[in-house]
């Protein structure tokens, strides 16, 4: 697709070859540059680490005919056991080899809590910009709102954003344990911080304004995406963007004026690594490069990954069972099936918060179960991959009610993915699609090992993670339930102990496919 600026360079192109075409940047007439810029970017990687020496050899190879930046759209901190075991500490050291020109941060930034997120910032050698996250005590920006690099004789201004519904889904981060509120994300005023941060630019006289955005394009309950940021605002040339995994070249989506912004993400977990092309004459395209398709890594990068994989190895190779079926949490088209639907991988893992605390009903959200594990020997490694958030296990109270109430919500977009869709130990119930209701809900009696109706006003224990009740997840409907016990163990800590102690160290043929828990119907 070309317009009067912008041309989305498909992922097919030569990977290496600078494409010049379009027509000038309006910021560029009259100014000559001797090299073209280049900016790679990612987003959304979550420790996927061997993509980094790749990603640092490809800047290597372009380095030699243009400028050439690295950036990231956020979401590198969490999502294996890279991040899990050491708190994000890895992932920082690896990044700090690589060299980027500017971060920004994703949600899962705070997976590990504010605190630690902020000492994990400190230690990155990249400067961080996040437009719209404040401290509420000072009320004062925490990050800077923008990013000025210069290559060659041009400048480029780099303007940060994280989505504001981090305030919910990672909620325990943005509050202390009196319930204070310590950080904003000031959702209603992003569009403004944004539009000042590009004006500053401006009238600094950067050449392009690029926004590394965490904001993904879908709609959400603040109605705050990358497209009504771009809608809202004009001065922005290009959005990189993150958060909901899209694999997207080029997407033009028109600004306050009505000019076109081009929009590009990248996927998840380094399928491919963007690059913006900036020309000597101010053409702008935009392009992904699939990493299966690059051959030369960076060498100091792949000696920081290596001796990262190798003190892993040694943590994470101790065998914890023998499985005889693989734990799935995708279907066969590659979608996130524990979301939408009962999976194997979420009946053990449900079924082991259940065993570990006693609780009559245990909930897992399809959103804290991460990977599909094969048959065969599971390790440590892999428990804490297919369970790697810092979440801990913990007992709440809650009505009958209560609970038709969270399954109603949590199954409401079945078929289409949800974080919060539940997976479930302890509880049958049928969904129906069409009127996005459930029925038949009942509630197995230990003492005769039948399945009871629920009793609305009949208080249960339930256990699940304490990102659910403190309002990261399940739409915050356990903020208010009573505790009964925190802190019992982290989830892939549980799981560990059900295999091994309940099960006996093998996962038998009874978790070979999903065991009826939930039935789905229109």
């Amino acid at each position: 697709m070309k317009t009067d600026r912008f041309v989305c360079a498909s992922a097919a192109a030569m990977l290496l070859v600078l494409v010049f075409m379009g027509c000038k940047s309006v910021s560029q007439v009259g100014r000559k540059a001797d090299r073209s810029i280049v900016v790679l970017y990612e987003n959304d990687v979550h420790c996927a680490i061997d993509g980094y020496a790749l990603l640092a050899g490809l800047r290597d190879a372009i380095a030699d005919t243009a400028y050439v930046a690295v950036v990231s759209n956020g979401d590198y901190l969490q999502g294996a056991a890279a991040g899990a075991v050491s708190k994000g500490g890895y992932i920082v050291d690896i990044m700090n080899s690589v060299g980027y020109d500017a971060v920004t941060l994703g949600n899962h930034e705070f997976d590990y809590k504010t605190p630690r997120m902020l000492e994990l910032m400190d230690r990155l050698s990249a400067p961080v910009t996040c437009v719209n996250l404040y401290d509420t005590k000072t009320g004062r920006r925490v990050f800077l709102p923008s990013v000025v690099k210069q290559y060659g004789n041009r400048k480029i201004g780099f303007v940060g954003a994280v989505t504001p519904t981090t305030i919910n889904t990672e909620q325990y981060a943005f509050f202390d344990d009196a319930g204070n509120q310590l950080y904003e994300l000031k959702p209603a005023e992003l569009n403004s911080l944004v539009q000042q941060s590009v004006d500053q630019l401006r009238s600094e006289g950067v050449d392009y304004v690029v926004v590394l955005s965490h904001l993904g394009e879908a709609d959400n309950p603040l109605h705050v995406s990358s497209h009504t940021v771009i809608g809202a605002t004009n001065g922005i040339d290009v959005l990189l963007d993150g958060h909901t995994h899209s694999t997207i070249p080029c997407e033009l989506v028109a600004n306050r004026d009505g000019r076109p912004v081009p929009v590009s993400e990248t996927g998840t977990k380094f399928v491919n690594i963007g690059k913006l092309l900036i020309t000597p004459d101010g053409h702008i395209s935009t392009q992904l490069i699939p990493v299966g398709q690059l051959t030369e890594a960076n060498s100091r990068v792949k000696h920081t990954t290596d001796s990262i994989k190798n003190e892993l190895r040694q943590i994470t190779n101790r065998v914890i069972c023998q499985s005889e079926t693989p734990l799935t949490i995708l279907d066969a088209n590659g979608r996130q099936e524990v979301r939408f639907a009962e999976t194997n991988a979420g009946d053990i893992v449900a079924d082991a918060y259940r065993y570990v605390t006693g609780a009559q009903i245990a909930l897992s959200n399809g959103g804290g179960i991460r990977t599909n594990l094969p048959a065969g020997q599971l390790t440590y490694g892999d428990m804490v991959s297919l369970l790697p958030f810092d979440n801990n296990i913990c007992v709440v109270e809650i009505t009958g009610r209560q609970l038709t109430e969270l399954l109603t919500r949590g199954t409401y977009d079945t078929p289409r993915e949800n974080g919060d869709f539940p997976q479930v130990s302890g509880i049958r119930f049928t969904v129906h699609t069409a009127t996005h209701t459930i029925a038949d809900l009942t509630v197995l009696d230990p003492a005769t090992s039948q399945y009871q109706p629920v009793q609305p006003d009949q208080v249960y224990t339930l256990a699940t993670i304490d990102y659910c009740v403190t309002g990261g997840g399940f739409f915050g409907l356990l903020k208010n339930n009573r505790m009964l016990k925190s802190n019992v163990a982290a989830y892939s800590e549980c799981l560990i102990r059900y295999v091994s102690e309940k099960l006996g160290g093998h996962i038998g043929t009874e978790y070979s496919k999903p065991q009826g828990r939930i039935t789905i119907v229109e």
